[in-house]
């Protein structure tokens, strides 16, 4: 068998197990739920639920409520890493964005153990720059 010949049926076989491939898993270019942002967002999305008397306070001049806030986390917002707290027992959130065409900042607190509490509680909210 020549040189030309096994690259012909080299090649034959990689674009079959491409196509191969791409019907089994499909196309997962747009796919990132595993990258920590995303991660957050969904996080935030489903635990939510709660918010301090002093953000409850907050949110009234801004017409919004925490549904407003859950459904604009994965819609428009970003988790600001670097500012974003880490603590031995619980995490708080530095989130931006854009929640019905006003521009928010606002922190959320989450416990790291699920199995201690698993919501999710907003801790101060203000618009503007920081």
């Amino acid at each position: 068998m020549t040189l030309t010949r096994r690259l012909y049926l080299f090649g034959i076989g990689i674009g079959l197990g491409c196509l191969l491939a791409w019907g089994i898993y499909g196309n997962r270019l747009d796919n990132t739920d595993w990258m920590p942002n995303h991660r957050v967002k969904l996080r935030l999305q489903s635990t939510l639920i709660k918010a301090t008397p002093e953000a409850e306070a907050q949110l009234a001049p801004l017409h919004l409520s925490l549904a407003d806030l859950r459904k604009a986390v994965i819609d428009s917002c970003d988790i600001n890493f670097g500012e974003s707290i880490r603590s031995k027992d619980s995490l708080v959130y530095y989130v931006h964005g854009t929640v019905r065409g006003q521009q928010v900042h606002y922190l959320a607190a989450t416990l790291r153990d699920f199995r201690t509490d698993s919501t999710a509680t907003l801790t101060a909210i203000h618009t503007g720059l920081k």
